[in-house]
């Protein structure tokens, strides 16, 4: 293929943080949660691992949570997003209760609030113990897609105990969690300038 003189590619830079959504000092998603930031940023994009384990969100309780300095931080972070990777584990065939309560207190609407996931690009990365519960995010997906209009990314890595030698990945899970980040980076950049803007409807 032949590029026109003059022409130079050009990677736009995304805000594309990753959230790490487990409270396990020795938690396996995040170290994926790391992994996928250094991609992202050796991508050229703008990325960091929040971690909820330091950010001392409160469970949601649909009240004080509102009020705490962690709450603001996180829904400022998720709103100025260009899309969002959540980093959680599996437990008992459903993701983590810290990925739940944070979307419960980030997605909040009315008396005057307004959630901050509404049109974003979202990517699930996760660890579990065993392969089998790989359709574990489903109801999370839904949730994003008909409440927020969110793009879930048709792709995943998911994780198990037996991927892994040692702190490094194996090979094949190194690749899909490559090829889940950078198709996460594309979608946010083709739906960067999209026309429309979607707010709280059935």
């Amino acid at each position: 293929m032949r590029i026109a003189s003059g022409y130079r590619a050009r990677v736009v830079s995304l805000t594309l943080p990753v959230i790490s959504c487990s409270l396990d000092p020795a938690s396996a998603s995040r170290r994926l949660a790391d992994r996928s930031a250094e991609l992202l940023v050796g991508s050229g994009h703008r990325s960091e691992v929040i971690d909820l384990a330091d950010v001392g969100l409160p469970p949601f309780d649909n009240d004080q949570v509102y009020g705490s300095a962690a709450f603001e931080a996180l829904h400022g972070t998720i709103s100025g997003a260009d899309g969002v990777v959540l980093a959680f584990p599996i437990y008992n065939w459903a993701p983590s209760s810290t990925v739940k309560s944070l979307v419960e207190a980030t997605g909040a609407t009315g008396y005057g609030r307004r959630a901050a996931w509404f049109d974003k690009v979202v990517t699930f990365v996760c660890a579990a113990g065993l392969p089998h519960s790989y359709m574990a995010t489903g109801t999370l997906a839904q949730s994003l897609m008909l409440d927020f209009k969110c793009v879930v990314n048709p792709y995943s890595a998911f994780v198990s105990e037996r991927d892994w030698d040692g702190d490094a990945l194996g090979p094949d899970r190194s690749a899909r969690l490559g090829k889940t980040i950078a198709v996460h980076a594309e979608l946010a950049g083709l739906l960067r300038n999209r026309t429309y803007s979607s707010d709280w409807e059935v």
